[in-house]
């Protein structure tokens, strides 16, 4: 599955790097959460936490991301950057976790899982998740590491899974946190800090929807960040998109686009999803 996600997403994107610098940040939920599960079955070794499992699966889909572009771009330099993210140590995020990784359960399930294992668990969608500390990225340690890679044509593989959690203590020493960054949240921090023109979350569906799931649904083709923070979304969804995407408009000025992964090209020129801007249309 990762392996046909990770080729069908490089030959998407392999057109966009035709015309423009590019930077590629990825999810790793479901795989950080697959990895713990392991990690629990063996019970006479500590498991790794979750700032290691993290470096895991950003190494790991961060590969076949870099392979598959490199197999639709061969004329092309790709870098897969281990990336880490620094977090404040206070952020209220580690008492009340909230970020969802691993395979979904049946409430029953999720709890007696909950309770021998010592998770926190929550609904998601139509079952029931792990759920753990999500605080808020502060800045990406290898920024100008990206930076340098970019100014030499470099497609740039980085900041997966939002990148491995870390806090900086009084001395500058680094040490790694018990959490999961949200990914679109460090997505947006970096596409500001290395002034991108455009932010695209690509997504499974091709725009964001008002009442999403009932029959007053209606999509979003063209949005102001302003009028974007006036509604409310689905917390394990969509939300967390908007919340990016609102925030880099904001922050830049610049536009931020959200839809399918089919439709990246499109989004690019803007004829298709939800594209953000800070003023109106017209």
């Amino acid at each position: 599955m990762a392996e046909r996600n990770a080729t069908l997403a490089a030959s998407v994107l392999a057109d966009i790097a035709s015309e423009h610098r590019l930077v590629v940040t990825h999810g790793n939920g479901p795989q950080i959460g697959l990895l713990a599960l392991q990690a629990e079955a063996y019970r006479d070794v500590r498991s790794y936490p979750l700032d290691l499992l993290g470096a895991e699966t950003e190494g790991m889909i961060g590969y076949l991301l870099e392979r598959e572009l490199a197999n639709a771009l061969p004329e092309r330099h790709i870098a897969s950057l281990l990336t880490q993210t620094v977090v404040d140590a206070l952020d209220p995020a580690f008492r009340r976790p909230t970020k969802p990784i691993g395979p979904m359960y049946e409430e029953c399930a999720a709890r007696k899982l909950a309770e021998e294992r010592g998770w926190s668990v929550a609904p998601d969608n139509d079952g029931w998740r792990r759920v753990v500390a999500s605080p808020i990225p502060r800045s990406v340690v290898e920024l100008s590491t990206v930076k340098l890679l970019l100014e030499h044509d470099v497609i740039v593989v980085c900041a997966g899974g939002g990148g491995v959690p870390i806090v900086i203590d009084n001395e500058g020493a680094r040490h790694g946190v018990e959490a999961v960054v949200d990914k679109d949240a460090t997505t947006a921090m970096l596409a500001r800090d290395l002034g991108a023109d455009l932010l695209l979350l690509l997504t499974d569906v091709p725009e964001v929807q008002l009442g999403w799931g009932t029959a007053d649904a209606r999509p979003i083709h063209h949005v102001t960040d302003r009028e974007l923070q006036a509604h409310q979304f689905a917390a394990g969804s969509m939300a967390p998109k908007v919340a990016a995407a609102a925030s880099f408009v904001s922050k830049t000025g610049a536009r931020a686009a959200i839809g399918a992964l089919a439709d990246a090209a499109a989004l690019v020129t803007g004829k298709c999803g939800t594209q953000v801007t800070a003023e109106p249309r017209g």
